[in-house]
């Protein structure tokens, strides 16, 4: 985001073009396909640093997400074909994961595959599709066999969505905004040399990819930038009594108290980080992604509060005479409410961090 407001399409391109241009896209990749072979921690710290800086971090869903993927259960010709093409964003990666009825319960998916001769046929809907608009292929966990225990019938397959029989569908979301899609399958014939990995082997992969993306769901260095221009704006915000928002005692412990929060979330970050080992998250990245999601609401929340009246205007354009960041405080905090959703919904991370770390 710039000030809030949505990248473009060109703009995400351009940004992380500019990054891969100068080896710095994919640090986190082994280097024969196009990264710096990077520590988790190098990679944290790198990410962070450009958060609080303002620089557009490259595409999770190609960076973080299927590269990974390819890189570690790819066969050699998945790897030649999508990686660098993946690293340099010329393809776009849309998630095919979530379903009407499987979300935070994934395993329930009903998207199903059935092999037919050199292809596989897939039926079904993918829900929520972040940026799908966009999609050039889709990762999609669909039903190889549905007579197993549901885990264990999984497979992942790359789909290029202008296969015949695809069909993306946007959805509005509650500030207006088209963010995400529901993608339809019918009878689409993906090549059997698509598939990732071994057959009904998805749901590892899933664990694998899902636990890197509650890692990056924990974005410390744009909170604390944008909690750092919420305690500048209340600086110069009048409380219309000769003094500034900033005056308020209670405006004040509650900036310090998310500084705070903030700071123990970073701390935390390191930790996890650094005990990953060997692409596998530590159980404690739940813990990032609650925390992570419930602070990044909360400082979109305050935004609203300093911007009082003003933030029932988010329907004025430019020509308003309110500033823009009071302007758009509303629609980002309405956005915002996803963060608590996706990746694994918050109440799905409580209960992975009573059984993983509490043992209860």
């Amino acid at each position: 985001m710039i000030e809030g407001r949505e990248l473009t399409k060109e703009q995400i391109v351009e940004a992380q073009q500019t990054l891969n241009a100068a080896g710095l896209a994919v640090p986190h990749w082994p280097e024969e396909y196009g990264g710096r072979g990077w520590t988790d921690l190098q990679r944290h710290i790198w990410l962070e640093e450009l958060q609080r800086a303002g620089v557009p971090t490259p595409l999770a869903f190609n960076a973080s997400m299927i590269g990974p993927v390819i890189a570690h259960f790819g066969t050699e010709e998945q790897k030649k074909e999508f990686l660098p093409k993946t690293a340099n964003l010329d393809i776009w990666w849309s998630q095919g994961f979530s379903e009407p009825d499987a979300g935070s319960d994934l395993a329930s998916l009903r998207t199903t595959a059935v092999k037919d001769g050199d292809d596989w046929v897939v039926n079904g809907q993918k829900a929520w599709t972040t940026l799908g608009q966009f999609g050039d292929w889709i990762f999609t966990l669909v039903r190889t066999d549905p007579d197993v225990k549901k885990q264990a019938g999984i497979s992942m397959l790359l789909i290029d969505m202008t296969s015949p029989g695809l069909e993306v569908r946007p959805v509005q979301l509650i500030d207006g905004s088209y963010e995400v899609n529901e993608v339809w399958f019918d009878d689409v014939r993906v090549p059997a040399d698509n598939l990732v990995g071994e057959l009904n082997g998805g749901w590892t992969i899933a664990k694998f990819l899902l636990g890197n993306e509650r890692v990056g769901v924990a974005p410390v260095g744009s909170t604390k930038r944008i909690l750092a221009r919420a305690k500048d704006l209340a600086k110069e915000t009048s409380d219309g009594e000769g003094g500034t928002l900033l005056d308020d005692p209670l405006v004040r412990a509650r900036i310090v108290e998310l500084e705070n929060e903030l700071l123990a979330l970073e701390l935390t970050a390191l930790r996890v980080v650094a005990h990953s080992a060997d692409g596998e998250p530590h159980p404690a990245s739940s813990v990032l992604k609650l925390k992570g999601t419930e602070l990044q609401q909360a400082v979109s929340e305050l935004m609203v509060d300093l911007a009082g009246p003003a933030s029932v205007a988010s329907g004025a354009g430019d020509a308003s005479d309110l500033a823009e960041w009071a302007r758009i405080s509303t629609p980002t905090y309405l956005n915002l409410r996803k963060a608590s959703i996706y990746g694994g919904s918050n109440e799905i991370q409580r209960q992975i961090i009573s059984r993983t770390i509490l043992g209860l």
